[in-house]
């Protein structure tokens, strides 16, 4: 373990000395403290949802501004470390060994189209290596064009269904190490279609809407549906850059044919190259309809937050199961940063340290706390019943390097058994 972490910081530190030194020099012997960095974030881009650009830039090579459009070309590599502590129920589940795996490697192209002067139009392409599949996956890629002032923007192309506050941050954002048990169970990662997005300053209001099919995914992983709706609605009463205050209050549904009139959820727990702790089996199925409710406090450093999902299948084979669960979560960022909120998306931004470590600071500490729930036992369907508590720290060295150390403690209720795991898992991530 010792020579895992000394290797992650070795490369950490490798992968930040493309920063100009005259940048470093100029911050240890600025002679004014620097303006607050803003909390509020106003823009929208396509892949706003898959591939946030880092608040600070260490190289210019990966950018280019042409006379009829920009480019920017980005990347990112994500790198797991687990091991476990089973008591007699666990092992008889499930027999865990202990890993170290890539678990993602992206490269992303995004930027926008001059030559359209009327209206702001965006685009966006990623191809990412996936390490539970071991596959070369295309990611989030399509165009985003704004429709008015007023009015938002459309996206066409591949692209988040826009479900779940969480599930719409960036992947590499996100406060903890994988999303929640229930989140993965039920919502595909990715969809093809038209999505509107919109926002009202004036009500407080953000939403989204989209509509999707199988046509051209039909074989990806994530191609569970043979069309499907979503939508999501926001609300946000609080949101002060004077105060740093933001809440927000969210609802989502979605209705979805599945693909082979069939379904299956299951769900790893929270540890991506482990077995499926609950998983329904495959079950006949016309359709499903969710919903999805979910509010966010950030007075600052602080953020309190919590989503519940219900899943209603029209499977009268199996009883209509009604499949639910969800997770309350608190960060605190020990170093004074605050989660930067995107006002139009409805969503939070990754952590941008105020004093990089590379440049002579702490960088920024954030400590979490999450408790998980997922209960996939309804009708006659016996999927399991999973609960985990999960503390970890997370420490930003800067924009582009990150290190994740996690403890949890789960409990899965299956075979009739009771098990009791901990696991032990560290991540270190990189991106530019």
């Amino acid at each position: 373990m010792r020579r895992t972490l000394g290797t992650w910081l070795t490369a950490a530190v490798l992968v930040n000395l493309s920063v100009p030194c005259g940048a470093q020099t100029q911050s240890q012997t600025a002679q004014t403290p620097p303006p607050k960095p803003p909390t509020l974030d106003n823009t929208m881009v396509a892949g706003e949802a898959e591939s946030e650009e880092p608040a600070r830039k260490f190289v210019k090579w990966n950018e280019f501004d042409g006379k009829h459009l920009t480019l920017r070309f980005g990347g990112g590599f994500l790198y797991d470390v687990a091991n476990y502590s089973q008591d007699a129920n666990s092992k008889e589940q499930f027999r865990l060994v202990a890993h170290n795996k890539v678990r993602d490697f992206r490269l992303t192209f995004k930027g926008r189209f001059k030559f359209i002067e009327s209206r702001e139009v965006t685009y966006t392409s990623g191809l990412m290596y996936d390490g539970p599949s071991g596959k070369w996956l295309v990611r989030e890629t399509g165009i985003m064009i704004q429709v008015a002032e007023n009015w938002g923007y459309f996206f066409v192309g591949r692209t988040k269904e826009g479900f779940s506050l969480n599930k719409v941050m960036v992947g590499y954002a996100g406060w903890t190490q994988e999303r929640a048990t229930i989140n993965d169970a039920t919502i595909p990662i990715l969809a093809d279609g038209v999505k509107w997005l919109g926002y009202s300053k004036k009500l407080k209001a953000i939403w989204n809407v989209g509509f999707y099919g199988d046509a051209i995914s039909v074989g990806q992983s994530f191609s569970t549906y043979k069309n499907q709706v979503a939508g999501r609605f926001a609300w946000v009463p609080i949101m002060s850059a004077e105060t740093d205050e933001v809440l927000h209050l969210g609802f989502s549904s979605r209705w979805g044919n599945p693909k082979d009139d069939s379904l299956q959820l299951r769900s790893r727990p929270e540890d991506f190259t482990t077995q499926y702790f609950v998983d329904t089996g495959k079950f006949a199925a016309e359709n499903a309809t969710m919903f999805q409710l979910e509010a966010y406090y950030r007075p600052g450093p602080l953020l309190l937050g919590t989503e519940y999902f219900w899943q209603k299948d029209d499977a009268p084979t199996v009883g209509n199961p009604l499949f639910h669960g969800g997770e309350a979560v608190v960060t605190w960022l020990a170093t004074g940063e605050t989660r930067v909120y995107n006002t139009k998306g409805g969503f939070f931004n990754q952590v941008a340290p105020n004093r990089p470590l590379f440049s002579g600071g702490p960088g920024a500490w954030e400590i979490v706390g999450r408790f998980s729930y997922i209960d996939l036992d309804s009708g006659t369907l016996t999927g399991g019943k999973f609960w985990r508590i999960t503390p970890m720290v997370n420490w930003h060295m800067s924009d582009q390097v990150r290190l994740e150390l996690t403890y949890g403690y789960g409990s899965l209720n299956r075979f009739n058994l009771v098990g009791h795991t901990s696991f032990f898992q560290s991540r270190l991530q990189l991106q530019f």
